[in-house]
């Protein structure tokens, strides 16, 4: 397995949820910390409570200047990122297409498909010029299923799977690595954004069985980047044993 001991690792939507718990388990592999995200405060808050030396961005993945501002940027000691996670993203609605809001699907796309772009855009000539590195996108089982009024939110993680393929292909032969992590249900704020903070409603996603958690997520993701150099996890779909696809979840009363 790779030693991750002060390998610099930049993770986007690293303020809550997946994120977060990715950033802990890096810091806990003895990693350095690039944390991206909109929500500054929170971002002072985590970084006050990790072990580990950080650099804090607070970033919106969907404006493409900002990201290249803010990687073109970084402190020289910053630069030589080893890891990116492109974690960012979100889901808006959930409804027919004919019923839909054009603003949550600009939302969708701009930060879970072009958000991961520019990042990556802006990541990875770096990692090219050093031959090295490793690129990690989280997917959802969404990118493998469509589901009810899941339209647009699925054809995002479609793309980010179809992406991952490709940057897989492109960065072949250079010693970047392309891997992307699938969960099934997390309990995060993931459905509260989702449904325009209804928590009600929100909470009644993950009841009557046991969901994924941040951790089970960052398990693997630290996992997946501590492989041999030879070694390319490139896909892993992660579900609670309750749900056997998108749709099929085993809910007792």
């Amino acid at each position: 397995m790779i030693e991750l001991k002060d390998k610099i690792v930049l993770v986007t939507g690293a303020s809550s949820g997946i994120g977060l718990a990715c950033a802990g388990a890096f810091s806990e592999a003895g990693c350095k910390l690039i944390l991206a995200a909109r929500r500054d405060e929170r971002l002072k808050q985590i970084a006050a409570e990790l072990n580990t030396p950080t650099h804090l961005i607070q970033l919106d993945v969907r404006d493409r200047y900002a990201v290249e501002a803010a990687i073109n940027e970084l402190p020289d000691e910053w630069q030589k990122i080893d890891i990116l996670l492109n974690n960012a993203g979100l889901s808006r609605g959930l409804e027919k297409v004919q019923e839909g809001n054009p603003e949550g699907w600009d939302e969708m796309i701009d930060t879970n498909v072009k958000g991961l772009l520019y990042v990556s855009r802006a990541v990875l000539p770096g990692m090219v010029k050093r031959k090295s590195g490793h690129i990690i996108n989280i997917g959802s089982i969404a990118g493998h299923e469509v589901y009810p009024e899941g339209n647009v939110y699925c054809a995002s993680k479609f793309a980010v799977d179809a992406i991952t393929k490709g940057m897989r292909i492109d960065l072949n032969g250079t010693g970047v690595r392309v891997t992307t992590i699938d969960p099934g249900l997390v309990e995060t704020e993931f459905s509260e954004v989702r449904f325009y903070g209804d928590k009600d409603r929100a909470e009644k996603t993950y009841q009557g069985f046991k969901p994924l958690s941040g951790d089970d997520i960052a398990d693997a993701v630290v996992w997946a980047s501590s492989r041999p150099n030879h070694v390319q996890i490139a896909q892993i779909i992660i579900l609670p044993t309750d749900q056997a696809s998108a749709m099929v979840v085993n809910k007792r009363e």
